[in-house]
């Protein structure tokens, strides 16, 4: 004999505004296996580079709902390099960063790494309200601190060594009903 037990059923476009809130509605991911480098430095007068192929779009069913971004990130840099930066983007717009000050960037997260044979990872996190049925795609940028290159999903010196191993990058997102 079939049963079919529930604690409640959430409408596809989500609950009405009013009614309590947080069921997921759709999720979509992708997930980074290749590598990716860049020398362009992520400051408060420069956004660094995207990183290819770490971008997911989706349309959310109701303006009122809200889009859980979260993004973990491996990588590494050359030497000279005290830290990779992050920022989480929707679309062109920096989400989620701390403000600019001075001469500091604001970032999702940053991370420093010790030698050529290592590499660090970090999870960016971000509860987003774009306010829109469009659909809008998420990604993630990253640069130096300073002159030097980035390495994402492997190390700086990338040798053919057991301990020199890659790994891979993911950006999740989950429209939320609001």
């Amino acid at each position: 004999m079939s049963q079919l037990r529930t604690n409640s059923i959430v409408p596809v476009g989500g609950i009405p505004a009013g009614a309590s809130g947080g069921g997921i509605i759709q999720c979509v991911s992708t997930t980074k296996t290749d590598t990716f480098t860049t020398t362009t430095i992520l400051s408060p007068s420069s956004n660094g580079a995207q990183i290819t192929g770490l971008t997911v779009s989706i349309t959310p069913r109701s303006t009122s709902n809200k889009i859980l971004v979260i993004s973990e990130l491996t990588g590494a840099g050359s030497n000279g390099v005290a830290q990779l930066l992050a920022r989480l983007y929707r679309d062109s717009t920096a989400i989620g960063n701390a403000a600019n000050a001075s001469n500091r960037a604001g970032v999702n997260s940053r991370f420093y790494y010790a030698d050529a044979n290592v590499t660090s990872s970090t999870t960016l996190i971000h509860l987003d309200s774009p306010a829109t049925t469009s659909a809008i795609t998420y990604s993630v940028y990253v640069g130096p601190d300073a002159a030097g290159t980035v390495y994402i999903n492997r190390t700086q010196s990338d040798s053919d060594l057991s301990y020199s191993a890659r790994s891979s990058s993911s950006i999740t997102v989950l429209e939320i009903s609001g």
